[in-house]
C-alpha cells in the first residue's frame, strides 16, 4: 500500500477540533500513514499512538510550521492538514493517490472545502474566478490551505511552502510553484473536506498580511512588468472593497508599504517563476496581473 506522510499543524487551542481531525485520518483505509502533529508554540501531548509529536518552541507561522513537519514523515506523498479540518470520506486519501497515478501532470490537489453541518460555504473556498458551483472541478492557480495533497517529489522542487509569510496568500506561491514545474493544481469538486465556517478577519492583522504578502508574492516570483501589474490591480481592488472601512484601508496600506520595506528571504532568494509559466498560466486562463 502507498504510504502518505501527513503534516497535522497545531497551536493546541483547539482540542476537540484536533481529536477530530485526527480521527478522521487514523480512518482513512487503503493507505499506510505517518503522521506527525506540529505544535507551533505548543508541546504536543495526548496524541493517538503512532502519531509522532513535534514542538516548535515558538511559534513560526503557518507555512513554516508546515514545513518542518515534513522532514519529520516518509512516504511519496504528503498531505497536509489544518487542526480544524476532518476528512468527511474514509477513501479520501487512497482515491487522491488513484488520480496522481492516472494523471502525472497533476502535482497538487485540493478538495471542496464543506461544512456538512450548514449549506453556506463561502464563495473564497472556492479557488478559482468562476465561483458559480463548488462542485465543478478545473485547474486552479492557488489553492485553500486547510487539506492539500500532492506528491512529495513535487513539494521538494517548489522549494516548499514560504515560510516567512507567516500567514496569507502562503497557497497562491506553492500553487504557482507547482506550474512552474511543468504540472498543474487541480481542484477536486468532487472530493470532499470538512471545516467548519469562520471569519477570516478573526486574525488581527488580516488586511495587513494579505497586503503585505501579496506584494511579497509577486517581487518572489514575477518578472517585471507581471510584477507591478499584480500589485497594482489588487491594491485598486481592495481599496474598493474597503472603501467604507477606514481602519482596514489603513492597515492595507500598511502591509503594502511594508510589503516593499522589507524582505525576509534577502539572503537566500528564489529565482523567478519561469517566463514559460507565465505563458502557460496566461493560456490556462489566469494571467499573472489579478
Amino acid at each position: 500500500m502507498p504510504i502518505v506522510g501527513v503534516v497535522v499543524l497545531t497551536m493546541g487551542n483547539r482540542p476537540e477540533e484536533l481529536d477530530r481531525a485526527l480521527r478522521s485520518l487514523l480512518g482513512q483505509r487503503d493507505v499506510l500513514l505517518d503522521v506527525v502533529v506540529v505544535g507551533n508554540g505548543w508541546d504536543p501531548c495526548g496524541l493517538p499512538p503512532n502519531v509522532k509529536a513535534h514542538f516548535l518552541e515558538d511559534n513560526l507561522g503557518i507555512p513554516a510550521g508546515r514545513n518542518a513537519g515534513v522532514p519529520l514523515v516518509s512516504g511519496e506523498y504528503l498531505c497536509f492538514l489544518d487542526d480544524d479540518s476532518w476528512f468527511l470520506d474514509d477513501d479520501f486519501l487512497d482515491e487522491a493517490i488513484s488520480r496522481f497515478k492516472l494523471h502525472p501532470k497533476m502535482g497538487l490537489l485540493q478538495p471542496r472545502i464543506t461544512d456538512p453541518e450548514r449549506d453556506d460555504d463561502p464563495t473564497r473556498w472556492i479557488p478559482r474566478l468562476n465561483k458559480r458551483t463548488a462542485e465543478e472541478s478545473s485547474r486552479v492557480f492557488h489553492v485553500g490551505e486547510t487539506c492539500l495533497m500532492m506528491p512529495r517529489y513535487i513539494f521538494d522542487e517548489t522549494g516548499g511552502w514560504a515560510g516567512g509569510f507567516w500567514y496569507a496568500h502562503e497557497g497562491i506561491e506553492l500553487a504557482w510553484r507547482v506550474w512552474d514545474t511543468g504540472h498543474h493544481v487541480w481542484y477536486a469538486g468532487d472530493m470532499r473536506i470538512g471545516h467548519p465556517v469562520v471569519d477570516p478577519r478573526r486574525h488581527e492583522e488580516f488586511y495587513r498580511l494579505n497586503a503585505r504578502n501579496r506584494v511579497w508574492l509577486a517581487r518572489r516570483n514575477l518578472h517585471w512588468p507581471f510584477s507591478w501589474l499584480y500589485v497594482s490591480s489588487w491594491a485598486l481592488l481592495e481599496t474598493a472593497r474597503l472603501r467604507k472601512e477606514p481602519g482596514a484601508v489603513r492597515q492595507y496600506f500598511s502591509g503594502w508599504l511594508a510589503g516593499w520595506r522589507e524582505d525576509p528571504w534577502y539572503s537566500t532568494p528564489r529565482p523567478k517563476l519561469k517566463w514559460a509559466t507565465h505563458l502557460r498560466m496566461l493560456l490556462a486562463g489566469r494571467p499573472p496581473v489579478i
